[in-house]
């Protein structure tokens, strides 16, 4: 019986990437004013030059690295470099709060450390100095090294690679397997202590593999990249992107609708929130030229989105959860079809007078791909119309991430599409029993994709695991009855924003609570560009405080939560509490607060031993939930 053949690792698919395409070109991305093109053929030898680097500086196969840094080529070149020695990234962004990246530091037990900028290692200087790190690194260093580091430009001084250096670590890199770890990517947890996801390169290679074929990818496509490079989505984007020789475009907040334009990409990956900047810049802009021309662009686009729907419709391309009659299908079906003939002309005129909007996207744009929240169906609808395609897809950082996707061969609208290849997706009920087609329940997900348990936490590997073996997500679902995935809520307490920030809202609610009035507290925005909180007062202290702080007399405490400028007050009070000092991110911040008049009960929001049900709390209080973070 023969040895099963090995499985290829993320370093394997680049180098046959450099083997096929390398006079193409990989990356295209700007330092200041002066563009920067860099071919497969330079991409790999950098990887090579800076993986010989870090050889030379004792890094070795299953060494746990930090990486502290934002967007930028350097990334995902020294991403690369600890591929292919078998080091394992443990990535995060450069608006880490040192309390966290003091945790995660400790808790991986990385011996190395990489950071963007001198100024991080000034930021977190008294942390570094704490620990007896074997080496630590900064990427852009305009002056001279410190004492405890070195800057890349000392580490490639030495930019020569002689055949013993290549053979040397050809020979490092065959020692390395695709059940090795490649990465540990921290979230947030319940607990407020972020969890480790271990993932392999089996892991990440099975989307690498399997999702070029479903969005038809080639090396005649071109991404726009604008999100976090550590996430894993935007990773396994750009892995995804160099398997099939694809040129990447690194693209800001700040440059991403004039970089449509100018670089005119086939492809965009993207989440909610970037649309809804997108939805309301191109309405803002259409307001303020002409209110009549806003009126009219609306009016097409209503157009365009009932031609379309009605015509999906016709031909079956809509979510369907049960069986129905022919008598009962075929009276919708007929008055879908009148109302396509009646809309046909003026969907005609529509598809003219749009077709300026699609260009502002470049006019190449083949394929969206939404991730990191679901898009919401408003959105869904507006981009539709306007004529571009998007795919909604869904996924976790603990499914490297792709879990479901509307791929170029599903058609049915308004769903997240099929699960992926090899991908078995169930909707369990109570005991983790699959419940009927149509039925909401818990998504849970088996594959090759899957993790394997998160590091050093086995309370959590017991909780997110069933015995057979599938991964709980937390997220609540159900099925079409051609196998689709629709998302119908999240039944985790792990809020994510329209911008894919993860949020544990525990920390928060928690330092709410601290002020006396508040007897609970819910954060909100789920899919929302920021967060809210509904806040369930004690009256009479809430009174008594605002008396005290504000030298405001309220006669009546009710009429507190109808002060807008008091309720304003009280929001910036609480902000000042939830500050990076205080561990807490940029986005971690109350857009809005609103009081609540009644307070939650036993059984309805609250369970028997006094936990929120936040599913039910958000059912119940969406249409506030929606005016306030609108």
């Amino acid at each position: 019986m023969t040895n099963p053949a090995p499985r290829p690792t993320l370093f394997d698919a680049f180098l046959e990437s450099y083997k096929n395409y390398k006079h193409q070109t990989a990356f295209i991305y700007r330092v200041g004013d002066e563009q920067f093109e860099v071919s497969y053929a330079k991409l790999f030898e950098d990887a090579l030059l800076l993986a010989k680097a870090f050889r030379g500086q004792g890094i070795v196969k299953g060494d746990k690295v930090f990486l502290l840094s934002d967007n930028r080529y350097a990334w995902i070149v020294t991403d690369l470099a600890l591929m292919a020695l078998g080091a394992v990234s443990v990535p995060r962004g450069s608006d880490t709060p040192s309390s966290e990246l003091a945790y995660i530091l400790d808790h991986s037990e990385c011996a190395y450390l990489i950071l963007e900028t001198e100024g991080l290692f000034n930021q977190h200087r008294e942390l570094i100095e704490q620990r007896a790190l074997q080496g630590v690194f900064v990427i852009a260093s305009e002056h001279p090294a410190e004492p405890g580091m070195l800057t890349y430009s000392q580490l490639l001084a030495n930019r020569s690679l002689s055949l013993e250096d290549l053979r040397q670590l050809m020979q490092v890199k065959r020692q390395v397997g695709g059940d090795d770890l490649v990465t540990i990517i921290y979230t947030s947890g319940t607990t407020g202590t972020p969890k480790g996801v271990k993932l392999t390169h089996a892991n990440i290679m099975h989307n690498v593999q399997n999702l070029p074929d479903l969005i038809r990818l080639t090396s005649e496509d071109r991404w726009l990249s604008i999100l976090p490079t550590w996430h894993i989505f935007e990773r396994t984007v750009e892995y995804v992107a160099l398997s099939r020789g694809s040129c990447i475009v690194y693209s800001s907040i700040r440059t991403f609708a004039a970089d449509l334009e100018r670089f005119k990409p086939t492809l965009v990956a993207t989440v909610p929130r970037i649309w809804e900047s997108l939805y309301g810049k191109v309405n803002a802009a259409l307001k303020k030229e002409s209110p009549r021309k806003a009126r009219l662009f609306q009016f097409l686009v209503s157009v365009s989105s009932s031609f379309r729907l009605n015509s999906r419709r016709i031909s079956g391309r809509l979510p369907r959860f049960e069986h129905e009659p022919w008598w009962r299908v075929l009276p919708r079906k007929a008055r879908a079809l009148a109302c396509v003939v009646a809309l046909a002309p003026l969907y005609a005129v529509a598809r003219a007078k749009l077709a300026p909007v699609k260009k502002k996207f470049g006019g190449r744009l083949r394929l969206a791909i939404s991730g990191g929240g679901s898009l919401p169906p408003f959105l869904d609808e507006w981009i539709d119309a306007i004529g571009i395609r998007i795919t909604n897809a869904y996924g976790m950082t603990e499914c490297s991430p792709g879990i479901a996707g509307r791929g170029l061969d599903c058609r049915t609208f308004g769903t997240l599409g099929p699960p992926f290849p090899y991908t078995e997706v169930r909707i369990a009920g109570q005991d983790d029993i699959e419940v009927p087609t149509g039925t909401e329940g818990e998504i849970q997900v088996r594959g090759p994709q899957v993790f394997h348990g998160y590091y050093h936490n086995n309370e959590a590997n017991a909780e997110s695991f069933t015995p057979d073996g599938f991964f709980r997500t937390g997220d609540l679902g159900k099925k079409t009855l051609n196998g689709e995935l629709v998302i119908t809520g999240r039944a985790k307490e792990i809020i994510v924003l329209a911008s894919g920030e993860n949020i544990d809202p525990t920390n928060i609610e928690a330092t709410i609570s601290t002020f006396p009035f508040v007897q609970d507290a819910v954060l909100v925005g789920q899919d929302k560009k920021g967060l809210g909180a509904l806040i369930v007062p004690d009256l009479e202290k809430l009174r008594q405080y605002v008396a005290e702080q504000y030298n405001h007399v309220v006669n009546e405490a009710g009429d507190v939560l109808q002060d807008k400028q008091i309720v304003e007050s009280l929001k910036r009070e609480m902000n000042k509490l939830l500050k990076p000092k205080r561990g807490f991110k940029p986005y971690e911040k109350l857009h809005s607060i609103h009081f609540l008049n009644r307070e939650f009960k036993l059984g309805e929001e609250l369970t028997n031993t006094l936990k929120k049900k936040r599913h039910v709390i958000e059912q119940k209080y969406q249409d506030i939930i929606n005016r306030l973070l609108k």
